[in-house]
């Protein structure tokens, strides 16, 4: 079985990343934790043994957090553009084009610290015995979802970065007669109240 994991990242721009945290911490500081969150992820995603690692990136992979990725990774990575269309249509796209090399595709967000490399293992081997995975979000979306067959109803025409995501998700996948299993949920990082879900010593 072969997998491919592909992390979908926004290029940590101040006053463009982040912008639900400025609030609290300013452009500048809502950019660095972009930063800070994008290199945790990375290095989760790293320690993960797949056949594919992919960073998709937006509105354009010339940023220097991209390029020392880029530089870290020694060739693992493969860094591609996420391009035109909502979330839905990018996150359709990058899985249905994975999905013609490799037999299951994670795909997950930079905003959930406690998305760790073991939960991303547990990912991994339920596409084994199911045809998607999720890993809910405690604000109602997900932060990783994983396929064995491409789903485009599970992302089109989707209200995106609200409550009601994860469960449109499930009422979707049921429509179409899709199996999944959910992992134990984990917290996204997207407003001054979210901070307190940060590690340790991160903030």
């Amino acid at each position: 079985m072969s997998t491919a994991l592909i992390v979908f990242a926004k290029a940590p721009v101040a006053g463009l990343a982040k912008t639900r945290l400025m609030p609290a911490l300013g452009p500048e500081g809502a950019a660095r934790l972009a930063e800070q969150l994008l290199a945790h992820t990375l290095q989760q995603a790293l320690a993960l043994q797949v056949e594919h690692l992919e960073l998709c990136v937006s509105p354009t992979d010339q940023h220097p957090a991209f390029e020392r990725a880029r530089h870290t990774v020694l060739g693992r990575l493969h860094i591609t553009l996420q391009g035109e269309g909502d979330l839905g249509e990018r996150m359709h796209r990058a899985i249905s084009r994975a999905l013609t090399v490799h037999t299951s595709v994670l795909l997950i967000g930079t905003d959930a610290p406690s998305l760790n490399t073991a939960l991303l293992e547990q990912a991994r081997q339920t596409l084994k015995i199911h045809p998607a995975v999720f890993v809910p979000a405690l604000d109602g979306g997900y932060a990783l979802v994983g396929l064995t067959r491409p789903a485009p109803a599970l992302f089109t025409d989707m209200t995106w970065s609200t409550p009601q995501v994860m469960q449109d998700t499930r009422a979707r996948a049921s429509e179409i007669g899709l199996s999944w299993l959910e992992l134990p949920p984990v917290a996204d990082i997207d407003e001054p109240a979210d901070l307190v879900h940060l590690p340790e010593g991160w903030w």
